[in-house]
């Protein structure tokens, strides 16, 4: 089931098993065809000229031929139409047929295959649900970064059990994948006027609409106001046009999804909803956090993409079901690969992360979503990541350290795993290294979406082994693993 191999006196074992993806997998996703108010009308008024006969004969054949690839395609084409009922006459919004509400949604539908190109760069974390699972083993979450047509990242989640041996088995995929319901999330005023700040976006325009909005405000609450002062202009029209802009760019970057009590963990699909987030959700590193109170809490780091410029954003759960995202801030928040610790040291929250592109640091904060300041703890130093160094996750806890796999980019940019331990009470100071890779792309992983690439986002140990689900050239995960103590033991002290 397995293959032995040796990196310098290490024994990494890689698992035959690869998780494959899956290009019969389908979300719904809407097609508004670039938000064009004439051609959308147009589009409704031919529907309109079909009677109530035909329209439901056009829907019965439409439904035949998505019905099986979809839990919910009746739902879904309900709240695509929803999303063009404003551009519906009155009298014929208030007359309208379910039958015919439910064609025009077909109309503004596509269907998406979430991973036509790639699934790669897994983080793996324990599943909130224990129960049932046979002693010695332990039911686990992995998510992947999942990648469609245009290029466009979700995140999207199997589950299953890690054996005794260390061996991992994957409960069924579903045949199904879904996008979850969006909420009205909150926002506090304080710190959405900081985060203006922050992004030089804040003006006397803003701070006006902020005044008039309660301490604690909703999506909706701050809609009506830009509303109000749309139709009661006291600034420059573009002024305020780009100050609406910016205001709703930051909410809609903060947001609350929830996915169906029935729905399997392997059908859920998080898709880009924000303008910050158009180009993809790009390598989110779930770690299980452990609150001061006892309780836990899974928070990933994220990187939005628009197709210009990121956003290190952070996503919050407690059951993999609901899901609130809220965007990282501070002088410090710059780049991507942000990896969160999974419990606080000596009351401070801490992180990894790569400011410049280059080498690793380390950030201490009191406020898990405000990071000021960074310290770079690793440079490149060896042969395979002269180009660059970051993390491949949050680090894991063990008696001797704290244990954090790399990534290291070298000649051709090949990328290749190492590993570093860092002081448990002071993880700023690197007390071990290796001075070989831990995993580099054998010759049969080379070739993919990405080549000569290796690389995960997160890691697990059990029964002593650490649990590496890795990505193999940004195309498909595999799976290896390797003895804790040993690769404790064949680092360089420092």
């Amino acid at each position: 089931m397995s293959s032995e191999l040796q990196t310098k006196t290490l024994d990494v074992r890689r698992q035959d098993q690869v998780i494959e993806r899956d290009e019969s997998r389908v979300i719904c996703r809407p097609l508004l065809h670039g938000g064009d108010p004439t051609r959308i009308k147009n589009i409704v008024q031919r529907i309109f000229q079909l009677d109530e006969q035909q329209t439901e004969q056009m829907l019965e054949e439409v439904l035949n031929n998505f019905i099986s690839r979809h839990k919910n395609i009746r739902e879904i084409f309900n709240y695509h139409f929803q999303k063009v009922q404003s551009f519906l006459p009155a009298i014929q919004n208030s007359s309208i047929s379910e039958s015919r509400k439910q064609l025009i949604g077909a109309y503004f539908t596509m269907e998406y295959t979430i991973e036509s190109a790639a699934l790669f760069n897994p983080s793996i974390v324990p599943h909130p649900d224990q129960a049932g699972v046979e002693e010695g083993c332990k039911r686990f979450v992995m998510s992947f970064r999942a990648v469609g047509e245009g290029h466009i990242s979700s995140l999207v989640f199997r589950s299953g059990i890690i054996e005794k041996n260390g061996d991992l088995s994957f409960d069924p995929e579903s045949p199904y994948a879904n996008t979850p319901v969006q909420l009205n999330p909150d926002y506090d005023r304080h710190l959405f006027q900081l985060k203006l700040d922050e992004m030089g976006k804040n003006n006397e325009i803003s701070t006006h609409i902020l005044s008039r909005l309660p301490e604690i405000f909703n999506l909706e609450e701050l809609k009506e106001e830009i509303n109000y002062l749309s139709e009661n202009p006291l600034f420059y029209k573009e002024r305020q046009l780009r100050c609406f802009h910016n205001m709703l760019r930051l909410a809609d970057s903060n947001y609350q999804v929830e996915f169906p009590e029935n729905s399997e963990i392997s059908e859920r699909v998080i898709f880009p909803v924000s303008e910050e987030e158009s180009g993809g959700i790009e390598d989110a590193r779930f770690v299980e956090f452990k609150e001061e109170d006892g309780g836990t809490i899974y928070y990933g780091t994220y990187t939005a993409y628009d197709g210009n410029s990121i956003l290190p954003q952070m996503i919050e759960t407690r059951d993999f079901r609901k899901f609130r995202v809220r965007t990282l801030n501070g002088n410090a928040v710059r780049n991507k690969g942000m990896a969160l610790f999974p419990r606080k040291i000596k009351g401070k929250y801490v992180m990894l992360s790569r400011q410049d592109g280059e080498n690793n640091h380390i950030m201490f904060s009191d406020k898990i979503y405000f990071w000021q300041q960074s310290k770079i703890i690793q440079r490149p130093r060896k042969y395979w990541e002269y180009i660059q160094l970051g993390n491949c996750g949050s680090p894991v806890e063990t008696d001797e350290g704290w244990l954090v796999l790399t990534h290291g980019v070298g000649p051709v940019r090949t990328y290749s795993i190492g590993a570093i331990l860092l002081d448990l009470e002071d993880p700023s100071r690197v007390i071990g290294h290796l001075e070989e890779p831990l995993l580099s792309a054998e010759e049969h992983e080379r070739s993919g979406y990405v080549p000569n690439v290796v690389y995960t986002c997160g890691t697990i140990i059990h029964h002593d082994r650490l649990i590496i689900p890795y990505a193999v050239a940004d195309t498909q995960p595999a799976l290896a693993s390797v003895p804790v103590d040993d690769l404790i033991d064949a680092m360089t002290r420092m």
